[in-house]
């Protein structure tokens, strides 16, 4: 089987597994009484992989290998092209709305953003929220799978910020399996050993927020849109949730899978970086949710504390609580906003508390997870480079510490990790700018650019003093955001290493 596999094409393999998939919600619906939807699904499922069986058929390889710049132009097709085919089922279900709306739906969740243009959770029934959760869910397995079996070897995706060799170009320091394999080998590789630990997360997630109190079907939906980074809800989000503090809690636990890849690999090159209460993503993450919320926490401290000590001491650990989730939320992009966020808004005393999420957001979580944003890693390179050149600016003379790869990442991974940042801006400003064209206005452009590039669909919700309608936004501006999203979630380094001529020569 496994072997047959990786005879077909990655986007053949993904054509069969979302025909596959499309049988749940099917089954769903039949179950919820929704059975228009079901028999649409049905259809739809077992039409597309009757194509997708010939097509299979006449793309079998015999034997022949596939390159890297073939898997990753597969990348490409997958986060444009494929998203088209899963809109198809929920378009002709909801029979309310555009295509151009359910295409940027399925873009939306299968890039794990999470942004969506129905704000009205009633409008979907339960397979069409299924549906978006599943697609989210797979789009988040689909991001774990690649990240270690395409873009570490290409040193891409973060990788190229501890590696030797610059963005584009072959690792040095990879294992010798992945020097010698084929792409396709390590895809099917990586795939045995990461969807177990995925589904297996999913549903201790699923099961410890049941036991908390959480309806069993928005557990589900929030277990799947956690554990991906997507934040999608059937109920608005966690503020439509029964499980409160509790709930938060269970889901708090299960970020740091966002924040750090330690917590999931074992064979992978993270294993240099040392144990994980080492691991310099997760201390910068445990350093921003600390401080952060501190600095909320603390700024009308005083002033707060003049009414009914009783009162204040409850609203404190309410604001706390908030400050201390939705912190950790955004930062790993995943965006549910905590059910006392309000309280931490109201204790700050903020106007505008919104706009440090996106700041958030733009950070973004560890490498070779399915956050997006700049990542940490990137973010602990700059700081490191800053660091030392304040430090020569005193003692000139001193010599750096923390070993090679200490000074590797200072140097060389502190360029690379510059070079990125400086696309990451020129894409925001681009964007942006494509979005003040369609008559959208500054603030909004803003807040859509981040939101989509950093792959945190909820910012336009909670960024703002008033959510954005994405629903009322014209078709022009969806496309311009799918565009975006997808840069996010590819990055700008993995599609400049498309245009390397060293990168396309045999």
């Amino acid at each position: 089987m496994r072997a047959q596999i990786e005879q077909y094409p990655l986007f053949v393999v993904l054509l069969a597994i979302s025909g596959m998939a499309m049988i749940i919600p099917a089954v769903a619906g039949y179950l919820s009484r929704d059975l228009y939807e079901a028999r649409v699904f049905l259809y739809t499922g077992i039409l597309q992989m009757f194509f997708v069986a010939m097509i299979a058929i006449a793309s079998r390889r015999e034997g022949r290998g596939v390159s890297a710049r073939a898997q990753l132009l597969t990348l490409v097709a997958a986060f444009t092209i494929l998203p088209a085919v899963l809109a198809f089922p929920f378009y002709e279900a909801l029979r309310t709305t555009t295509f151009t709306n359910a295409y940027f739906e399925m873009v939306s969740h299968f890039t794990t953003t999470g942004a969506t243009v129905f704000d009205v959770p009633e409008r979907l029934s339960v397979p069409l929220h299924l549906w978006r959760a599943l697609v989210a869910w797979s789009g988040g397995l689909f991001v774990w799978i690649t990240a270690v079996a395409l873009l570490e070897p290409l040193n891409l995706g973060g990788f190229e910020v501890s590696s030797t060799p610059r963005a584009g170009q072959r690792s040095a320091t990879y294992s010798q399996f992945s020097k010698t394999t084929a792409p396709s080998k390590r895809l099917v590789r990586h795939s045995i050993y990461l969807t177990p630990i995925y589904t297996g997360l999913t549903a201790l997630m699923w099961l410890l927020q049941v036991i908390a109190g959480e309806d069993g079907f928005t557990a589900l939906i929030h277990a799947m849109g956690l554990i991906s980074t997507s934040g999608v809800s059937a109920v608005g989000g966690l503020t439509g949730g029964s499980g409160g503090i509790i709930v938060e809690a269970v889901l708090l636990l299960f970020m740091v899978f966002a924040f750090t890849r330690l917590t999931f690999s074992n064979d992978f090159s993270a294993q240099q970086a040392g144990t994980l209460r080492r691991d310099p993503e997760m201390r910068i993450a445990l350093s921003v949710i600390v401080i952060v919320p501190s600095l909320l926490f603390l700024r009308h401290w005083f002033g707060a504390f003049e009414v009914n000590d009783e009162e204040n001491w409850l609203a404190a650990l309410h604001a706390i609580w908030g400050s201390v989730f939705t912190v950790a939320s955004f930062l790993s992009t995943t965006g549910y906003e905590s059910v006392h966020w309000s309280s931490a808004q109201n204790w700050s005393g903020l106007t505008a508390p919104g706009m440090i999420l996106l700041g958030l957001a733009l950070m973004g979580g560890g490498v070779a997870t399915t956050a997006g944003g700049v990542k940490l890693m990137r973010v602990y390179a700059l700081y490191q480079h800053g660091l030392r050149e304040m430090g020569r600016l005193v003692h000139p003379s001193s010599v750096g510490g923390a070993g090679g790869m200490g000074r590797h990442i200072r140097r060389e991974g502190a360029f690379i990790a510059w070079i990125f940042f400086m696309t990451f801006v020129l894409s925001f400003a681009l964007v942006m700018t494509l979005l003040s064209l369609t008559g959208l206005p500054f603030e909004i452009s803003m807040v859509l650019s981040v939101a989509a590039l950093s792959t945190t669909g909820p910012l336009s919700e909670l960024a703002l003093s008033e959510p954005i309608a994405l629903a009322a936004l014209t078709d022009a501006a969806k496309y311009i955001l799918c565009a975006a999203m997808v840069l996010g979630r590819l990055e700008t380094l993995a599609l400049i290493a498309l245009f390397n001529p060293e990168f396309w020569r045999k």
